[in-house]
């Protein structure tokens, strides 16, 4: 449906695990660092987010990867992870230059973290 044009655009909205603590620790970094106040978070397990994920063509149940949508643009994985990095503050935006990166790299890494993520939030613990 678009938008009328004198319509403010939708924040950008993270899908996230919310069964992850470092998902959760991740969401309150990003909290407590969102420059203008309007990022919106929504675990992946909520009818909402459910529900952002089928307009947007994934499956509900698709709980593995970060997913950031702006302006009805969704990423995933390493690219939602930089491209929120552009919402926060200084000097978080600079990340975003790994964009520059080829995705498949990026993701690799990305992927490295996701399958040690229990282990990794337990261990900063």
């Amino acid at each position: 449906m678009p938008r009328h044009p004198h319509q403010a655009p939708s924040p950008p909205v993270v899908l996230y695990d919310g069964d992850c603590p470092l998902c959760q620790r991740t969401v309150r970094f990003a909290r407590q660092r969102d420059r203008h106040g309007r990022l919106r978070f929504l675990a992946l397990q909520s009818p909402q987010a459910r529900a952002q994920l089928a307009r947007h063509g994934l499956p509900p149940g698709d709980l593995d990867s970060v997913v950031l949508i702006e302006a009805d643009h969704l990423s995933r994985r390493s690219t939602a992870v930089l491209r929120l990095c552009r919402h926060l503050s200084m000097p978080w935006p600079l990340a975003a230059c790994a964009l520059l990166l080829p995705r498949a790299l990026r993701d690799r890494c990305y992927d490295f973290v996701a399958r040690r993520r229990r282990q990794l939030a337990l261990a900063d613990r």
